[in-house]
Order: structure tokens, then C-alpha cells, then sequence
């Protein structure tokens, strides 16, 4: 009997994270201050973050030690399975194989425990009381939120107000498990205020949130800031997923030939496919092809200009290198929620610049269309940042089919899709559209950029 489940056993689960800084070809261009404009130093960011996530932040040692305390919580899920989607092969008719590593059987139904966990024990172990942060689709927000529990920290989300919304039962989720949780722009911070003044009816964006949690943070000793995706130390803490991945494909004699995940923010596909670059590097797998999949409607790596700017509205983040369309673009109310950043993990466009990772952008309603394939064959309901991922694998296994090649396909499935019916009864009764962002409002959004 052929096998469809590949998982590892508690003992086999890594004890390390992988550091992709330890191995680039160039180095990544550094973290600049917002004031000043000057490469970043540990200083400037001890007022949201703890030492260890700073020191994280900059380190290039190749491995780091995962604390014991972080793995017991982590065995309450981990290792995650790796699945041979056999059945939507045979729909598809294609020679490929296609896996998929699921990250949907967390507590909070995706990958972002791996990190929420990691961040919540080392702000408990240097005596801060609260974290205060943002969530897009509510997947961060209630990743923390779990984390928060486990550790005694008092959890403050701020929630994209189009999401807030659309999702109510993420922010009951995040009540749950001790969290308060409210929608952004809110009236409680300056940036947020000032936002409600200029359009009250603003749906809220991930940088604006992200300004809102800032100031927050920044104005009280007993509280820090925590940030779901993006930067280097959160990259680092997803990448136990594609060390397991490594472990379960040697085992079964398979290695991949496509990569393929969503991006935001780039977190959950970046955890997947950073443990395998040192092979394209090497030349070991010079071939290897990582793609990853935005939606039409924030199409940042696809449309956006490589360079510094701010991770936020207001200006309060450092300046990262990225692909950006503005820290003022304001997208769509499109239901993948979690891909809506206007920028972009700096490891992954530093990649990209390379020429070591592909981007492909896809429209809304091809990605319901391939969620729901999915769910019928597969069983699983995808969260809709998925389903963009889902969407090209089934293209990719497509080819396969015109070509005759039987093509090893690893997809990073982030999560499920439980909270998020209302977006797939909005599809089934045609409310759903198209959007691809206007390129005069990306204009728009690009002359504010900063001047570095």
C-alpha cells in the first residue's frame, strides 16, 4: 500500500533553527534607522524587542539552539506532517508528485506558532508583562495570543479593520486564550487617530496596525512589540518547518524540484524553503526552483521597486531593503488578509534580487477556484493566503501533464481555513471580483517613499 502521510517522530524533531545569513552569496544590506538613517544598532531596538530577538536579528552564526522550553510547546503539534496529495494528482491527471507540508494542525490552525511561541519565552524571560502587535487575517494575532497564554503575557492586537470584520471569530479566538483585541485604526493611538480624521471609514492596512502596536509599545517600560513575519528572527524561528521537511523528504527518497508557498510578509514559504538554499547554492540542486505567490491585488514582489522603506505608516520601523509599493499603500479589501503588506521579508527580496527565487502574482478568484479543488480532493479547507499557493502548484502540475514530466513538487500549506467561511460563501455566491492594483495608485504610494 502506498503511503500519503509522512511525519517525524518527537525524538527526530529539530533542536536548532537554520540562519540563512550564515550562507548568502552577498550579504543583506542593513537595517537603517528612521531618524537618522545609519545602519541600526542593538540600542536602538532594545526598546521593542528582547536582547536575545536582537541579538537573533544580526546574528550570522549558521545554527541556532532552540531552549527546551520552546520545544515542550512546540511537541504539542510538532513535528507537522508532510502529505502526498494523491488524490488531487489523479484529478489533475498529471505525472507530478505533489506534497504538502501542513502547518494547519497548530493550536491556532497555522504556521505562525513557531514563532509567536519562540518570541512570547524570550520577552517572559526578560521580565516584560505585555506584548502589543498586529494581525492581518487574525492568524498572527491568534498565534500570539496561544503563546501568551503559555507563557502568562498580557496579549494587546491590533486588527486590520477590514479583517476584524470579516473574521470575527479570530478575534474570539485571541479573547479566548486571555488576548484583547481591537480594530485598526483605533482611536487609541496618535496614528490611528489620525488616520480616522483623514478617512473614517478606512479599512485599515497591516503598516498602519503595525504603527498603531509601535507607539503603543514604545511608551510603556512593562511592554514590547512583536512582529509576525518580515524580520530576520522571525524567518529564523519558521525554519524548523523546512528542516523537518528536509529530514521527511531524505527519508522517503524524494528531494523537491519546485518549491512553491504564499507571501506577505514571506514568513510561513521563507520557513519552508530557506533550509534548502545552501543546496541551490552549493550546486547540489542548482535547478531547484522557489516560487512564491502574491496575490494580483498587493502585487509587491511582481510590481514593486527594490528599496529602503519603512515598515509601517507612520515611520516609527526601522527602513528595511525591499520590494515595496509605499508604507502608505492601502490595499484592497481582498480576503487573503495575510498578503496584504505593502512590503516584503528582506531575506526573500534579497533572494529575489539574486535571481535564487522566482515571485508570481495571482487573482483572487483563480486561488478560491484551486482552494476548493483542493478541499474536494484533499479534504483540507485552505486559509485563502494558501489557496494563492495552492493555485500554482495545480499550474505547475499542469505543465507537468502537457510535458510528460514527473516533477517533485513541495508546497508550503500554511494553514486552514476554518475562520474563514464568510470569504468562501462570499465566492460561491459570486461577490467575489478581480482586482489588480491600479498602477497610478502604486505611483501614488511611491512618492512618499523615503530619501536615503
Amino acid at each position: 500500500m502506498e503511503r500519503t502521510k509522512f511525519t517525524l517522530s518527537e525524538e527526530e524533531m529539530p533542536t536548532s533553527w537554520y540562519n540563512i545569513l550564515a550562507d548568502l552569496p552577498e550579504p543583506l544590506s542593513p537595517a537603517l534607522h528612521p531618524a537618522t538613517k545609519e545602519p541600526i544598532k542593538p540600542e536602538d531596538l532594545a526598546p521593542l524587542f528582547p536582547r536575545a530577538l536582537i541579538e537573533q536579528e544580526m546574528s550570522t552564526e549558521r545554527y541556532i539552539e532552540i531552549p527546551e522550553e520552546i520545544q515542550e510547546v512546540y511537541r504539542l503539534w510538532r513535528p507537522t506532517t508532510i502529505y502526498r496529495a494523491r488524490r488531487l494528482e489523479k484529478a489533475l491527471d498529471t505525472p507530478a508528485k505533489i506534497y504538502y507540508k501542513y502547518e494547519g494542525s497548530s493550536p491556532a490552525g497555522s504556521h505562525k506558532p513557531n514563532t509567536a511561541v519562540a518570541q512570547a519565552y524570550y520577552n517572559k524571560k526578560e521580565g516584560i508583562k505585555r506584548i502589543t502587535t498586529e494581525t492581518g487575517a487574525g492568524q498572527w494575532g491568534s498565534a500570539l495570543a496561544f503563546a501568551g497564554a503559555c507563557f502568562g503575557l498580557e496579549i494587546k492586537v491590533y486588527m486590520v479593520k477590514v479583517s476584524y470584520l470579516q473574521k470575527p471569530y479570530r478575534r474570539v479566538m485571541m479573547e479566548t486564550w486571555g488576548a484583547k483585541c481591537i480594530p485598526s485604526p483605533s482611536a487609541e493611538t496618535q496614528a490611528g487617530r489620525e488616520m480616522l480624521a483623514k478617512d473614517p471609514d478606512c479599512p485599515g492596512s497591516l503598516g498602519l496596525a503595525i504603527s498603531e502596536a509601535v507607539e503603543e509599545a514604545v511608551s510603556r517600560e512593562d511592554t514590547h512589540y512583536s512582529l509576525g513575519s518580515v524580520l530576520n528572527h522571525v524567518l529564523l524561528h519558521q525554519t524548523i518547518i523546512g528542516l523537518e521537511a528536509k529530514k521527511v523528504m531524505e527519508q522517503i527518497g524524494e528531494y523537491p524540484d519546485i518549491l512553491i508557498g504564499c507571501v506577505g510578509g514571506g514568513s510561513n514559504f521563507a520557513g519552508l524553503f530557506l533550509p534548502f538554499i545552501p543546496d541551490k547554492l552549493s550546486g547540489l540542486k542548482p535547478d531547484l526552483r522557489i516560487i512564491n505567490v502574491e496575490p494580483t491585488s498587493c502585487p509587491t514582489l511582481t510590481r514593486g521597486p527594490y528599496t529602503y522603506d519603512y515598515g509601517d505608516v507612520a515611520g516609527l520601523t526601522p527602513l528595511l531593503k525591499m520590494y515595496t509599493l509605499g508604507h502608505g499603500f492601502i490595499p484592497p479589501p481582498v480576503h487573503a488578509g495575510g498578503l496584504r503588506y505593502h512590503g516584503m521579508a528582506p531575506i526573500i527580496c534579497h533572494l529575489l534580487n539574486l535571481g535564487l527565487v522566482e515571485a508570481r502574482a495571482v487573482n483572487q478568484l483563480e486561488t478560491f477556484e484551486a482552494g476548493v479543488t483542493f478541499a474536494r480532493n484533499e479534504g483540507i479547507i485552505s486559509a485563502p493566503e494558501t489557496d494563492h499557493a495552492i493555485r500554482v502548484t495545480i499550474e505547475e502540475a499542469l505543465k507537468c501533464r502537457e510535458t510528460g514530466e514527473a516533477k517533485t513538487i513541495l508546497l508550503a500549506h500554511s494553514g486552514h481555513g476554518h475562520m474563514d467561511m464568510a470569504a468562501y460563501e462570499a465566492y460561491f455566491a459570486g461577490k467575489l471580483e478581480n482586482y489588480a492594483y491600479p498602477q497610478e495608485k502604486i505611483d501614488e504610494s511611491l512618492k512618499e517613499l523615503p530619501k536615503v
